[in-house]
C-alpha cells in the first residue's frame, strides 16, 4: 500500500491507519504507522487525536495503538482491584493475572494534585508483560504506582468470573491485593 517515498496525505491516511488498526488483533507504534505512511510520528498523534474525536475507540497502549474491537459473541467479565506493592514486584503482578487468562485493561491512580490519573494497558499474556517493563527501561519511564507509594488500581477483563476470582485469590495470596469491587 506504501509508496516508496511518497506521502499518504490527511483523510486518506486517517482511513488507512483506522483500517489497519481495525483489521490486526497486535497493536502499532506511532513510529511503524509514520514509516508506513511516509510521515512523522507526530503527525500519526495528531491522527490518532482526530480519530479518537470521532469517537473511534482507539486506546495507546505501552506497545502502541489497539483499536478496541467489540464483541457481541462472549460477553466480558469485568472487575476493579485495588493492589498494592514495590515497583520490583510489577513483573510478578502482572504474571499472575495474565496466568489466570485476565487481560489487565488499565491502571489507576489517585493523584493529589491531579486527581485520578489513568492509562491503557491492555495486557493479556507474558510476552505483552516482558515488553511492557521492556519499555519502561528503555524509556527510563516510572510507573504510575510510584507516585502513590505502590497503591493503584487495574480494571481487569476475563472470559468468566471464575478466572477473575481465582486471579484475585492469587493476588491476594502474594500480598498484593487491597480489595476488588
Amino acid at each position: 500500500m506504501k509508496e516508496e517515498g511518497k506521502k499518504i496525505l490527511g483523510e486518506q491516511r486517517r482511513n488507512l491507519i483506522l483500517q489497519w488498526l481495525k483489521e490486526s488483533n497486535e497493536p502499532f507504534t506511532g513510529s511503524s504507522l509514520a514509516e508506513k505512511t511516509n510521515v512523522s510520528r507526530q503527525v500519526i498523534v495528531q491522527d490518532i487525536s482526530l480519530l479518537k474525536a470521532r469517537n473511534e475507540p482507539i486506546v495507546a497502549t505501552a506497545q502502541g495503538y489497539l483499536y478496541m474491537q467489540t464483541s457481541d459473541e462472549k460477553k466480558q467479565f469485568q472487575r476493579v482491584i485495588a493492589c498494592y506493592h514495590r515497583p520490583e514486584d510489577t513483573e510478578n503482578e502482572l504474571n499472575i493475572l495474565v496466568d489466570h487468562g485476565v487481560t489487565v485493561c488499565n491502571v489507576t491512580i489517585q493523584h493529589q494534585l491531579y486527581g485520578e490519573l489513568t492509562a491503557s494497558l491492555m495486557i493479556s499474556s507474558r510476552r505483552d508483560v516482558q515488553q511492557f517493563l521492556q519499555k519502561i527501561e528503555s524509556t527510563e519511564a516510572s510507573l504510575l504506582s510510584e507516585l502513590t507509594d505502590g497503591t493503584h488500581l487495574h480494571k481487569l477483563e476475563a472470559d468468566t468470573e471464575e478466572q477473575l476470582n481465582e486471579a484475585c485469590q492469587a493476588l491476594e495470596k502474594s500480598g498484593y491485593l487491597l480489595s476488588s469491587y
